[in-house]
């Protein structure tokens, strides 16, 4: 039993832009994003309930309409004397594991060969025609899927390519992806492609938190009487839809509506035209479930609230949003008797510079971890001497102490405020070495379903990628025994070959960030926080999963734990206070239980540590704090833990500590100011 639509409190902004979905699919589809326990899969869910029923052509697998007949259904030719019948819109769920077979469907290459029977098995595509295909944690699924779903949702047919044989199908379907942004974000190009956004969180309010759960109580008591007590909503909720879809083509969008939705789109500087191509079907939609027939300023004012936050994002790590002054001053310049005039000091001039959406009055505070910040008031003018200067660091520094090295002890400095990192910048990729079997990405050599072919080998399961070369030099030397010699190929199951594939997979990418004293000296730290965050923009591009440690005074603290949200990553790194001793061993050793336990949850994601410190350690009085730490190195360096070391020490004496731990964990150790520097940076592959 599904819990009823109308029965879901609050949660306008979600309800009404499945809606106007509902009346035109069009729109482009619905990406919810919101935290746990929101409701997001319970109100999708519920939406294909109220939805009018189809009529479909009996026996169809791809929901045809008998008025309109898809020419190249491939359970076709449809005649007008095929028997209609009609079923309630149906709701398609789309698993995050799903395979790009399940999703397009696909060819029994096993029949097609050994039978010479083209028999094609339709997909989730096919299934969710005129209806709803739901995506629950959209942003968990392989990139690849996502492009093929976009573009059917975006051209109404799906096209299945297997071996020279082409077939396509109509896939006309309202697409609902939801997720939870602390799980990772979709890529922007990806993000563009849905037609609305909502944010959805739970209330705050007491009354309404209690009204949910009393909701909810009652229908898990009585599912059935719950429903029976919200049909009669249920049913009128129904009847608007229908009556919505039918006066969609009467809607009339004048000149000056139009001109509204185009200035709002330049006035908030998105990219491309769709944007503009979106919020004008929405306006459109709005009108028509409001009962008008011509579009009004309130309908552009709701489209663009739901359009255009999620394709104003700069950078990665920028969050969706929409400024509602810049909103309204845009909707206010482009009526028809305001005042015309393209002057650059005129209120219709798209906002630049302090007074923009971007600038720095709509700014949180802190500054925004994808771009340069500004000078800090609070921060030291005079230039970082270096370590053994006094100040930022653990104290006054002496020569290596014997073989291991080191420092006097000193008093530990105190905590100091956060220091906002300097801009990113574009490094080269780090890759573990080897061959994985991970998730898609882009970052280390792995095999996989979709890239080059290297080779064959016999199929395990059903063929999913023939490799006809190798099928046919295998089935080639057994025509004379098979009576096929000069009579033609004769190929049997066992001569059949799996392409096997080779691409690149994404990694957990473990960030081990050294935030003690000798770290402490603010621009040094600054260099280091833009180098990390560099390395973060980069591990978000590559589709890595990564994990935050950090480390000083007695202990080290797991800060992230590993998750596919980089921007909660780069907003712990910006908030990063600096002080106090240096416990390198520990942040080592949390590091080797870390992935140690991410080993057991995701035994196929190959790890990437990355150790940010100038490789000194320091702890309680009598300690041999140096050895320590080489010795945990040793144990992840057992581990195979592939390892890059970053060393943050500067000034005109360098212990090289940093370049003595990469040795012990078996890693290439970068100095920060080579980072960057294309002609310096080398891969861990090269290093193995």
């Amino acid at each position: 039993m599904t819990y009823p639509f109308g029965a879901v409190v609050g949660m306008d902004d979600m309800r009404l832009a499945l809606l106007l979905n509902a009346v035109s699919p069009a729109v482009g589809g619905v990406l919810v994003r919101g935290e746990k326990g929101t409701a997001k899969s319970t109100t999708v869910r519920a939406l294909s309930a109220v939805l009018p029923p189809v009529v479909v052509v009996a026996g169809c697998r791809f929901a045809c309409d008998p008025a309109a007949p898809d020419p190249e259904c491939p359970d076709g030719p449809h005649s007008a004397d095929d028997r209609a019948l009609t079923r309630p819109a149906r709701l398609v769920e789309l698993p995050v594991g799903a395979s790009e077979d399940r999703l397009v469907g696909s060819l029994d290459l096993e029949r097609a060969l050994t039978e010479g029977v083209k028999s094609f098995e339709p997909g989730l595509l096919a299934g969710a025609n005129r209806g709803v295909l739901y995506v629950d944690e959209v942003n968990l699924l392989h990139d690849h899927l996502v492009d093929l779903l976009l573009d059917a949702a975006a051209l109404g047919r799906a096209y299945v390519e297997r071996e020279g044989v082409s077939v396509r199908h109509a896939a006309r379907f309202l697409l609902v992806g939801t997720m939870n942004p602390e799980e990772g974000e979709l890529r922007p190009q990806l993000l563009d492609r849905f037609g609305l956004t909502v944010e959805v969180a739970a209330p705050r309010d007491a009354d309404l938190r209690a009204e949910v759960v009393r909701r909810r109580f009652a229908f898990d008591a009585d599912p059935a009487g719950f429903a029976d007590a919200w049909a009669d909503s249920e049913s009128e909720l129904a009847r608007q839809i229908a009556e919505a879809r039918a006066r969609l083509p009467r809607v009339v969008l004048s000149d000056a509506a139009l001109r509204q939705v185009t200035s709002v789109c330049a006035a908030f500087d998105v990219d491309g035209l769709r944007a503009d191509l979106v919020t004008a079907r929405a306006a459109i939609a709005h009108a028509a479930w409001c009962g008008r027939e011509e579009v009004t300023e309130d309908d552009v004012r709701v489209a663009a609230r739901l359009a255009l936050p999620h394709r104003r994002r700069r950078n990665p790590f920028d969050a969706p949003g929409l400024d509602e002054d810049t909103l309204e001053q845009a909707l206010s310049d482009a009526r028809p008797d305001s005042p015309d005039d393209d002057g650059p000091d005129s209120p219709g001039s798209p906002p630049d510079g302090p007074g923009s959406p971007d600038g720095p009055q709509d700014q949180d505070p802190a500054p925004n971890p994808g771009q340069g910040s500004a000078p800090d008031p609070g921060r030291d003018p005079a230039p970082d001497a270096g370590e053994g200067a006094g100040g930022a660091d653990d104290g006054p520094t002496t020569a290596p102490r014997g073989e291991g090295g080191g420092h006097t002890e000193a008093a530990p400095a105190p905590e100091k405020a956060a220091v906002a990192p300097d801009a990113p910048f574009r490094i080269k990729r780090l890759e573990v070495p080897g061959i994985g079997a991970g998730a898609a990405g882009r970052r280390s050599r792995a095999r996989s379903e979709r890239g080059r072919v290297v080779g064959s080998r016999r199929p395990e399961a059903a063929v999913t990628k023939l490799h006809l070369v190798d099928t046919v030099l295998a089935a080639a030397p057994h025509q004379r025994a098979r009576g096929r010699a000069g009579t033609g190929l004769l190929v049997e199951r066992a001569d059949l070959r799996q392409a096997t594939l080779e691409g690149r997979e994404g990694n957990l990418v473990l960030f081990v960030v050294d935030a003690s004293g000798s770290m402490g000296a603010r621009s040094r730290m600054a260099a280091v926080k833009g180098a990390v965050l560099s390395l973060l923009v980069d591990a978000y591009q590559r589709r890595d999963k990564v994990g935050l440690i950090t480390f000083r005074g007695g202990a080290a603290e797991l800060a992230l734990p590993p998750t596919w949200s980089v921007e909660a990553a780069a907003a712990r790194l910006t908030s990063l206070p600096t002080g106090g001793r240096t416990p390198l061993a520990a942040g080592l050793l949390r590091a080797h239980e870390t992935l140690r336990l991410e080993r057991v949850r995701d035994p196929q994601r190959r790890p990437l540590l990355v150790v940010v410190t100038d490789g000194r350690a320091t702890g309680a009085r009598g300690g041999d704090h140096l050895g320590d730490a080489r010795r945990a190195a040793g144990l992840l360096a057992a581990g195979g833990v592939a390892s890059v070391v970053v060393d943050c020490e500067s000034g005109p004496v360098r212990l090289g500590l940093a370049a003595s731990l990469g040795a012990a964990l078996g890693a290439e150790t970068l100095q920060l100011a080579d980072l960057g520097a294309e002609s310096l940076v080398r891969t861990v592959r090269e290093a193995a």
